[in-house]
């Protein structure tokens, strides 16, 4: 082929432009999870599907929730903002809100059960929208079922606020670090602009502990594997009448409720 000027500078092109992508492409793999080489730790706790079963009866009272509330967002530097701008992993409200559509197959319900606060976090669901609608892979799902964010990959967009069903995600309107009272060194902080939620303690079950929650729950909470018939959790869905949150929208949640 003749060489001329034309085909010279295309070649040259081509080959500076392969110099340069070649380098970029081999640093964004190192900052993909399947690309990253952890040594395994022979005391974490292994799952198929992590799961969590929550007993409402042994809650009597906001103060019964307290502990699991303030453990969970002691470790994870949860920011202490009241208001619309609230930072919260785990937290409560009542009947209506948590089982919307209860009602319709509940409709004589006691007082008690009716009146009484219930825990709310991630659901951890086996189909989440989450996952399907993050731009950038920030929310990713893992091998054992839970939703993960990678906060430093979050754009902000909000995408995955929009899709939750569930209103597990809080967004960082501010810088959140002001506003963490005792900073836990073992969990990083994060910055404004980003979305963040419950991750089922997966940086705890590494370290073979349980979730931070559990722990401080005094046996009103159960963790397990869902996929082992001989697991506490599973123990505890087969002795007892449980419901999950808007199972209608198929995203198979992963905690349940014993009524």
């Amino acid at each position: 082929m003749k060489q001329t000027r034309r085909n010279f500078l295309k070649m040259a092109g081509a080959a500076a432009a392969a110099a340069a992508v070649a380098p970029a492409s081999k640093a964004l793999a190192s900052y993909l999870p399947h690309y990253i080489h952890v040594e395994p730790n022979h005391d974490a706790l292994q799952a198929k599907r992590w799961g969590m079963v929550i007993d409402t009866r042994k809650f009597h009272g906001h103060e019964d929730f307290k502990p699991l509330i303030e453990a969970c967002h002691k470790y994870h530097n949860v920011p202490d903002i009241s208001g619309k701008k609230e930072i919260k992993w785990l937290w409560t409200d009542h009947f209506h809100a948590v089982f919307p559509s209860a009602g319709t197959h509940m409709e004589y319900l006691s007082h008690d059960v009716e009146e009484r606060e219930y825990l709310l976090m991630c659901n951890q669901c086996k189909n989440p929208p989450c996952v399907r609608v993050c731009p950038t892979k920030a929310t990713y799902q893992r091998e054992d079922g839970i939703v993960i964010m990678d906060m430093h990959r979050c754009i902000g967009c909000r995408f995955c606020m929009a899709a939750c069903p569930y209103g597990s995600r809080s967004f960082n309107f501010q810088d959140p670090r002001p506003f963490i009272a005792e900073q836990n060194t073992k969990y990083p902080t994060r910055m404004k602009g980003v979305v963040e939620k419950c991750n089922f303690c997966a940086e705890r079950l590494a370290e073979g502990l349980m979730p931070a929650c559990v722990e401080a729950s005094n046996g009103k909470l159960v963790f397990g594997d869902l996929e082992d018939p001989d697991s506490d959790v599973r123990h505890a869905l087969a002795e007892n009448f449980t419901i999950r949150r808007k199972p209608e929208l198929g995203t198979g949640p992963s905690v349940f409720y014993i009524i």
